[in-house]
């Protein structure tokens, strides 16, 4: 069986795709993820084709289509039009060759109409003047289905200027898509060339979007804006024993030009021959030290625990806390979308309020929730523009540009003040893993043993747990090697001790 060989291959086909009025629900906060092309690629030799492939957006008729539904509100009706659009596309290459090829579009409106305290909300995964007709009528005939509820309301002017950024890049747009495809390929070739005991490669992709929205409301709101990303990521194979280790690497930007081949093929390389040699290690307590990348991933989960409605709900291990050290003195935590060096940046919020910096943890203390309109208003406070959706959903909320604050030092200089630790990895099953309500933490590990400061042998079959109250609390080192990750959430390199590995 040849290297990195997966068994039957199937001849490139053409599919076209067919029309839909109704479009999946988009990641919320994450607009530059088309509705209806996002998702990673299946590894079929397909080729996806649509006619709005590679047409940019013209935001300014998105806004004007959601100011038409906007003006259509009748007496007593707060009325809200969120349109949006993107366009996707996905190189994947195998041995050299195309494997996948898509190239799609999305569009897609999802108004509200709330009377009386009461909601009724629908969705098109069109803007044909005729559905958006439908879908507005959809919406107030929904109304008598819905519960009252004493926090409904749509967002309103709040006097909170938007930040310009500059979050589009034209070239991702304009870029052959002949160069995409060798992109992809020569990143396969370069991760085969690396070394010696690189078995295959599993994919090879290049991916972008374009992402583009409007708001408009009857209170006064008429807001948008688009934004693009670009990036490569592989997944490499190498052999151990008779078993086989994988690992991946990848380099994001707004634009091509800000994507590194070498970065993700040295990203990849190096973590696959890191893994050549595991062994189960002996149960402990140790040091546990985060990558950025992991940090990162750590406060995906905590930012959710620090969500308005989670916590109205009970949900959250920091209900009630406002104003008490839930962290380390060393850990300050912000949401910042106003920053434009994260790839999560943007000057609105999916309900069109201007985003800003929100302050979650300083020096360890908590200071406040991620708030949209609805969870702001049944708390009693103002709204943090941190309303996240797609067309098809209503407004939920979600961090966009999540980071710690840097304090000193990169991984290696604090790796090597570690008598006895875990360098991590991977984090394997880690939502599943954690209670959101109580915090435990228990998931699997790979990474590297640490002694005396350096590296030692790899280890996998192995597994962390603490509690995440435990895990903010106990951070004893905050490096000054902020990463920024795909996600728009930016790590940086954590000292943790006392955490429980378990092995044999």
């Amino acid at each position: 069986m040849p290297p990195g060989h997966r068994g039957h291959r199937r001849r490139l086909r053409i599919r076209r795709p067919r029309h839909v009025r109704q479009g999946r629900p988009g990641r919320p906060g994450r607009r530059w993820v088309p509705d209806a092309a996002g998702g990673p690629a299946d590894h079929r030799r397909d080729l996806l084709v649509t006619d709005t492939a590679t047409a940019g957006t013209d935001v300014d008729a998105l806004r004007a289509l959601a100011d038409r539904v906007a003006a259509q509100a009748g007496p007593g009706e707060q009325v809200e039009a969120y349109v949006s659009q993107g366009t996707n596309t996905s190189v994947d290459a195998y041995e050299g060759e195309i494997e996948s090829l898509t190239q799609a579009g999305s569009a897609g409106i999802g108004i509200r109409v709330i009377k009386d305290g009461r909601t009724g909300f629908a969705y098109a995964g069109s803007h044909d003047d005729d559905i958006v007709a439908d879908a507005l009528a959809e919406a107030r005939d929904n109304l008598p289905f819905a519960e009252p509820d004493e926090w409904a309301g749509l967002a309103e002017p709040d006097g909170v200027a938007a930040t310009a950024l500059d979050v589009h890049r034209e070239a991702v747009l304009a870029t052959p898509v002949e160069d995409k495809v060798a992109m992809a390929i020569e990143l396969e070739r370069m991760v085969r060339a690396a070394d010696p005991r690189v078995r295959g490669v599993r994919a090879a992709t290049y991916t972008d979007a374009e992402g583009a929205f409007a708001v408009a409301t009857s209170t006064g709101i008429s807001v948008g804006g688009r934004s693009t990303i670009a990036y490569v990521s592989v997944s490499a194979l190498a052999d151990d024993g008779d078993a086989s280790v994988i690992a991946g690497g990848m380099s994001v930007g707004r634009a091509i030009d800000e994507v590194s081949l070498a970065e993700a093929a040295d990203d990849a390389v190096s973590r696959l021959l890191a893994k050549i040699g595991s062994v189960k290690p002996e149960s402990a307590v140790v040091t546990l030290i985060l990558e950025p990348r992991l940090t990162a991933t750590v406060l995906g989960i905590v930012s959710g625990m620090l969500g308005g409605e989670a916590v109205a709900k009970g949900r959250s291990p920091f209900a009630n806390r406002v104003g008490q050290q839930v962290g380390s003195p060393l850990l300050t935590i912000v949401d910042d979308p106003t920053n434009p060096d994260s790839l999560g940046a943007e000057p609105y919020d999916d309900e069109g309020l201007a985003t800003r910096r929100v302050p979650l943890l300083d020096q360890g203390v908590l200071q406040g929730f991620l708030h949209n309109t609805h969870s702001a208003r049944r708390a009693g406070t103002a709204s943090t523009a941190s309303a996240a959706r797609g067309y098809s959903s209503r407004p939920g909320i979600s961090a966009r540009a999540l980071t710690v604050l840097p304090g000193e030092g990169d991984l290696d200089s604090l790796l090597a003040t570690v008598d006895d630790g875990v360098l991590a990895s991977s984090l394997g099953g880690i939502h599943s893993g954690v209670n959101p309500i109580s915090g435990d933490f228990s998931v699997s590990v790979e990474g590297l043993r640490v002694r005396g400061g350096e590296r030692a042998e790899p280890i996998k079959e192995a597994t962390l747990a603490s509690t995440l109250q435990r895990l903010l609390l106990d951070v004893s080192h905050v490096g000054a090697d902020v990463e920024w990750q795909p996600g728009g959430t930016g790590g940086v390199t954590l000292l943790i001790p006392g955490v429980s590995l378990s092995g044999r």
